[in-house]
């Protein structure tokens, strides 16, 4: 247990529950491949940023998922995503880049306001996290202890990066509060939000399903070749990888082991993984050589692409990741620690991309095609459908007639107020109810026999019109509006602290080159 936690024991409390991440295990460098490893990732405030503190950012990342910091995560990475489609693993990657560079930037910003967390103020703060606190809501130090020995030894770390993040979160308050002063919420936008949120919502909805239009699109070759010639540039084959590895992993017995007997054979794999990885790391080192020296047998995957990787490597993600990270350069990985010991990856062969020839991307040309035009088509229907259907309650038809008239099959909803969802209570309509969230967010300013715009969803779209709309309860307005009025200040706060962020990000006149 920290030092400063059993002098302050008296900040135990209870806090409001967030939702914790899964997280994934990390290997850390140790300071000789640091100093090999010496890449530069870009520039922050005039100075060079190596991949070092790029990947240990990355790592505190995960870090905070594992403690249930979830909130501070989400404000600090404010309103970044990510750029393309992507696997989770490359998303959870970019993300603890993106993560690493803001607290680099909120720690260099805290102490430019004189901001420097005092040692009982984070420890007021390390009481609070999630997942250090039991089923009652208050301090556990049997879980703390169990994080403490279980978890971030594998990781590197120590009970200082805990006390780390404690203080990123206070620097964090402290510049949100700063920015925040002055700012309230009016008597006008409280009672209007109130209404809002604890109306309760009669509505029924049309759906319409892209499966239902499918037979009706079709398209030609002139369509397909018009569409190869505009965009042939990005048609390419998938690059492919073959790679050599060694695996320094427990053994049957060893994997049974709990506690600090795990610890303590993950502990001497990882030493062994380091002298392999110093021993590869010397000029003109082979990597077959090396690994017999170490007695490991070498495995050699077939060709593989990102998308269908090699079974040999399928069992983690990292592996996958890492070989693409892999070139002529810089042909063999460092340890990569995977849930039973490490690995070590060394750079057999690349297939690169290629044009695909019209015939070969006829099949993917079509596929895209038709999800358009499935998607247009869908659209004008539902569109229509939405413009008929209000023309007709303005006109003085109940919903029932309205819907006869233009012959639609109304899907009546429970009925359900916005607060359910923010305060997280068990909502009245059954979970099974698909797009539910949408549907609340596109009716939430609508009233009886109005007509919200058609909702995109996942496999179609879907029209939804107010039956009814009653206010809210009178006497919920004493607990829950003053409730409602703390959460719309903290997302202002939230709001507010984002611009700033993303003012100081242009400011530090960041240029990162790390690969997304």
């Amino acid at each position: 247990m920290i030092t400063i936690l059993r002098k302050h024991s008296r900040w135990l409390m209870i806090v409001i529950a967030i939702l914790a991440m899964p997280f994934c295990l990390y290997f850390v460098r140790t300071d000789w491949m640091s100093a090999l490893r010496s890449n530069t990732a870009g520039k922050l405030y005039g100075r060079d940023i190596s991949t070092i503190e790029i990947e240990r950012g990355g790592r505190l990342f995960q870090l905070a998922r594992n403690l249930g910091m979830s909130e501070f995560l989400t404000e600090l990475l404010g309103q970044w995503h990510p750029q393309r489609a992507k696997t989770q693993s490359e998303a959870e990657r970019e993300a603890g880049q993106e993560f690493a560079i803001d607290l680099m930037i909120l720690r260099h910003e805290a102490e430019a306001l004189g901001i420097r967390p005092t040692t009982t103020e984070i420890a007021a703060v390390v009481t609070k996290i999630r997942a250090f606190r039991s089923d009652a809501g208050s301090f556990d130090l049997k879980k703390y202890n169990d994080i403490v020995q279980n978890a971030l030894g594998p990781l590197g770390f120590t009970e200082a990066q805990i006390e780390e993040l404690a203080g990123d979160q206070i620097r964090l308050d402290r510049v949100k509060e700063l920015l925040s002063a002055g700012v309230t919420v009016s008597q006008a936008e409280s009672k209007t939000t109130f209404e809002q949120v604890y109306s309760k919502f009669e509505v029924s909805v049309v759906r319409f399903k892209t499966s239902d239009v499918a037979n009706e699109v079709k398209i030609s070759d002139d369509e397909i070749a018009k569409y190869y010639e505009g965009a042939k540039e990005q048609l390419e084959s998938e690059e492919k990888r073959k790679v050599q590895f060694v695996a320094m992993t427990l053994s049957e017995a060893e994997k049974k082991l709990t506690g600090k007997e795990r610890i303590d054979a993950l502990q001497k794999l990882s030493d062994k993984a380091n002298d392999v990885a110093q021993a590869l790391a010397e000029k003109n080192a082979d990597f077959a050589v090396v690994a017999g020296k170490f007695q490991l047998p070498v495995k050699t995957t077939g060709d593989f692409s990102q998308a269908a990787p090699d079974p040999e490597l399928k069992q983690d993600s990292q592996l996958i990741q890492s070989a693409f990270q892999l070139s002529n350069d810089e042909p063999t990985s460092e340890p990569i620690q995977g849930a039973d010991g490490f690995y070590i990856l060394h750079l057999a062969g690349i297939i690169p991309a290629r044009p695909l020839t019209l015939e070969e991307a006829k099949p993917k040309i079509v596929e895209a095609l038709k999800a358009r035009k499935e998607r247009e088509l869908l659209t004008i229907r539902a569109a229509n459908v939405a413009h008929d259907l209000g023309e007709a309650l303005k006109a003085g038809d109940t919903i029932a007639k309205a819907a006869q008239k233009l012959n639609l099959k109304l899907e009546k909803l429970p009925p359900f107020s916005l607060a359910e969802e923010l305060e997280r209570k068990a909502s009245s309509a059954p979970e099974t109810i698909p797009d539910l969230p949408m549907i609340k967010n596109a009716v939430a300013d609508l009233h009886a026999n109005e007509v919200a715009d058609p909702i995109p969803t996942s496999d179609g779209a879907v029209v939804a019109v107010v039956e009814k709309r009653d206010p809210p309860d009178p006497a919920q307005a004493g607990t829950n509006r003053a409730s409602l009025d703390e959460r719309i200040l903290r997302g202002k706060r939230a709001m507010m602290f984002s611009e700033w962020l993303q003012e100081r990000r242009r400011v530090a006149g960041l240029q990162a080159t790390v690969p997304s």
